[in-house]
């Protein structure tokens, strides 16, 4: 077995005792390694986000919160490369990139066989040119509309004239590459759009931001007939 059908197999393995215990001797045996791998398998599980954890003493061992994890998911060589081609749109400056890369992380851990040889070929022939969105504003603006509050951004437009805004957000709008954020703008109180690559600084507030509804934001301007990715359908409640 090789280490990545291995750290999915040991996901499983601690599934189907929770919220019980097993030993790292116990899964070395069960796996057929020293226990010495299975302590530094069970480590990368926990860097990338998995919700394992260890009960230390006499009775203790690593056991997992199966709320908080996925039960066993089988992809088609074609659907794991779709998924290779989703993540890599979702770069360094993209909303909620660290997210996405950790997301990544623990899908690649789940694969094996076909899907897994699928994505590890189409990721090495994938290469991206990153934006010059700040980490900090990225960070800002991902809080802001995590928490539905106020957030205070300076902003450069089209024409390289630079204002100080007081933003209620809305929400995302993705288009030809680029990412906007759709909110309501109090100085000018009407819709607006702001590419994120020319928010120059941006600070979230602890004021909660009245909801808006970004079809209704949107209409009227150039991005009017914007619709919800198909990839998304269903991940999102109706409208």
């Amino acid at each position: 077995m090789n280490r990545t059908a291995r750290l999915y197999a040991l996901v499983e393995e601690l599934r189907a005792v929770a919220p019980r215990t097993l030993t790292v001797a116990a899964l070395a045996a069960r796996f057929e390694v020293s226990t010495r791998t299975v302590q530094r398998d069970l480590q990368t599980l926990m860097d990338t986000g998995v919700p394992v954890r260890t009960t230390p003493g006499r009775g203790g061992g690593w056991s997992i919160d199966p709320a908080m994890t996925l039960p066993p998911i089988r992809f088609t060589a074609d659907e794991a490369s779709a998924l290779v081609a989703a993540l890599a749109v979702s770069d360094a400056s993209a909303p909620f990139a660290g997210a996405a890369r950790t997301a990544s992380q623990k899908i690649a851990a789940s694969m094996t066989g076909p899907a897994s040889v699928a994505a590890q070929g189409l990721a090495a022939r994938i290469v991206a040119l990153p934006a010059r969105t700040e980490g900090a504003v990225r960070a800002a603006v991902e809080q802001a509309l995590a928490s539905g509050t106020v957030l205070l951004l300076s902003y450069t437009d089209e024409a390289g004239r630079e204002s100080d805004r007081e933003v209620e957000p809305a929400g995302l709008l993705t288009a030809n590459g680029r990412w906007y954020l759709i909110a309501w703008c109090r100085a000018r109180k009407a819709g607006r759009g702001f590419r994120l690559d020319r928010i120059t600084a941006a600070v979230p507030t602890d004021e909660q931001a009245p909801s808006h509804d970004l079809a209704d934001l949107l209409n009227g301007s150039t991005a009017a007939g914007a619709v919800r990715p198909a990839a998304l359908v269903s991940l999102a409640p109706p409208r």
